[in-house]
């Protein structure tokens, strides 16, 4: 029977742990979350790109939506303005009707000023149909790029989505699986070595946290280990790590160990 023997309770008296079984422990998750790094590495950049498309195509449909809204507000504005060229229109003829039949110059004089003031608000209203018509016709073209970017989108998310899918469906059963067995074996590590574990593992490029000596080196950053330092962490009486990266150190039987050869 190994000297790191399993722990079968989650009742841990951690006094009662040996520091050969706590290193087997950190050596263990290090094994089980490197396994996980490796589905999510082969996932890739996929649930980043699905995200970012599905925010693309969500913004794409505001856009057009949107657009869709101030061309409406549009159209009302200028049915406002043909109302204003209708009413003017009629005024116009009123006022012409009855200064056919002033009585005296300032009546005329009157009149004639409403009518060129119609004709004004008509020219204006004009002006203003047709600034609105041009308006509209820009929109229109902004929401045919936008439909038609959106097509593109959406025919890229659902390959993405497709792939990402077929690669969850084949991993995910594998990564619950390890992400149980971490979640279990972390209950066997002291909080302090379990936060320093995992503060280094996140300031790690390649996420390792313990790492077995190597030709004489650190199997993290691969700078020597002097023989004497070596030694101690051979002896498993106490937590060494790498004086140059901070890795935790291990020999190869903790490493067997945890690989359960």
């Amino acid at each position: 029977m190994s000297k790191a023997k399993a722990v079968e309770s989650k009742e841990v008296s951690f006094a009662d742990i040996s520091i050969e079984e706590r290193l087997v422990a950190l050596a263990r998750l290090q094994n089980i979350d490197s396994q996980i790094d490796k589905i999510r590495i082969i996932r890739g950049e996929l649930p980043l790109e699905v995200q970012d498309l599905e925010d693309d195509v969500q913004g794409l449909h505001t856009r057009i939506e949107n657009l869709s809204i101030e061309i409406e507000d549009v159209k009302a504005e200028i049915a406002d303005k043909k109302a204003i060229l209708t009413e003017s229109q009629s005024l116009i003829k009123k006022y012409e009707d009855q200064r056919m039949n002033v009585r005296n110059n300032r009546e005329y004089d009157s009149l004639t000023k409403e009518i060129d003031y119609q004709n004004l608000e008509m020219q204006l209203a004009e002006k203003r149909i047709k600034e609105f018509n041009y308006a509209i016709e820009n929109k229109n073209e902004v929401i045919e790029q936008a439909r038609v970017k959106l097509t593109e989108r959406t025919a890229d998310l659902e390959d993405k989505r497709s792939k990402l899918e077929e690669i969850v469906s084949e991993t995910e059963r594998e990564e619950a699986e390890l992400l149980e067995q971490s979640a279990q074996n972390e209950p066997f590590i002291e909080p302090r070595l379990l936060t320093a574990y995992k503060r280094i593992r996140g300031n790690s490029r390649n996420g390792l946290s313990v790492v077995p000596i190597e030709r004489d080196a650190c199997g993290g950053c691969f700078n020597k280990i002097p023989p004497q330092r070596q030694l101690d962490i051979r002896q498993h009486k106490k937590i060494i790590v790498c004086e140059y990266c901070g890795r935790i150190l291990i020999d190869n039987e903790i490493n067997a160990i945890a690989l359960g050869e």
